[in-house]
């Protein structure tokens, strides 16, 4: 019989105990009789994030886990106007890019795509004009998409990538990420028929986002939204209200549910708590579609996502 459930953040405890935990965890539910909790919705669909942690291992790895289906590439985290103007900065945390684009086809051909997200935890990127979303555009297009142009190196050679996720920590009235999503829009063909750039933001939960990010998403065009339900301490009381808020004002577009696989971050869920509250709760929107997981390198260590994984 299962102790009472914990709160969905919890209090910090030591790696080994979680250790236990999960592993107790596991073992309880292979005696679980009848239908699951968290059948509801199901997609299984699974987003992580990789480039966080160069001991995370390669792309190909991430893709080969079976884990995923999906591998967000971060951070894109300088870009728009700066001293000296125009500067792009690519941060994979000390990943070298040379071997990136095989990984990228392989992923690819495994049936895993993979994208970029723009913008991250630090202070170098802005958009304040609608020249300098049309000049990051440009630049994305040129440099991982479809495109090419004298003068403008690919990181990852003749490897296409799949789409572009924006992660905005920070922003200003300002900011024309709308302007850049509807160039994307337009350009929705990543190299033929049959397809598409996948366009994606991953905001922290509350509700109504930010104006810059509001405005992007208003255009309606977004395919998916991760909700971030951690590292928020607001969150932790209200993420239903604010995930009904989400998947009600934007029907069109799919939500996944945004966890992080390190217990030592605020807002971690016990997988027990995602098989009982989370996944069930999150799967009566209609519009659901998965779970992000919050990243590869954490994952790794925890074996996050193969626990939760069935529930997605």
């Amino acid at each position: 019989m299962y102790p009472p459930m914990a709160a969905l953040g919890g209090r910090r405890r030591r790696a080994s105990s979680a250790a236990l935990q999960l592993a107790l965890f596991a073992v309880a539910l292979v005696s679980l009789a009848g239908p699951a909790t968290a059948a509801g919705n199901k997609t299984g669909q699974v987003t992580v994030f990789w480039g966080r942690n160069k001991a995370e291992g390669t792309l190909r790895e991430a893709c080969d886990s079976g884990l995923y289906t999906m591998v967000i590439m971060s951070f894109l985290d300088v870009y728009g106007p700066q001293r000296g103007g125009y500067q792009y900065h690519l941060d994979l945390s000390g990943h070298p890019t040379a071997g990136i684009g095989d990984d990228i086809k392989h992923c690819q051909f495994v049936g895993v795509p993979v994208t970029l997200s723009v913008g991250g935890f630090g202070s170098g990127y802005s958009l304040p004009s609608t020249q300098a979303a049309l000049d990051l555009f440009d630049y994305l297009w040129n440099a991982f998409l479809g495109g090419s142009k004298p003068g403008v190196r690919r990181p990852f050679g003749d490897a296409w990538l799949d789409g572009v996720d924006l992660f905005l920590e920070r922003g200003s009235p300002a900011d024309r990420y709308d302007v850049l999503a509807l160039e994307l829009a337009k350009h929705n063909i990543r190299g033929g028929p049959g397809k598409p750039l996948h366009l994606t933001a991953t905001p922290r939960c509350g509700f109504p986002p930010a104006g810059y990010l509001r405005r992007a998403l208003d255009t309606g065009i977004f395919e998916r939204v991760h909700v971030r339900i951690y590292d928020d301490a607001d969150c932790e009381a209200r993420w239903h209200l604010a995930w009904d808020e989400w998947t009600a004002a934007y029907p069109a577009t799919r939500f996944y549910v945004g966890l992080t696989a390190s217990e030592m971050t605020h807002g971690w869920v016990h997988p027990k708590n995602v098989y009982y509250d989370v996944a069930p709760s999150a799967q009566k929107a209609d519009n659901y579609g998965g779970f992000m997981i919050w990243d590869r390198y954490y994952d790794k260590l925890s074996n996050y996502t193969s626990m939760v994984k069935d529930y997605a």
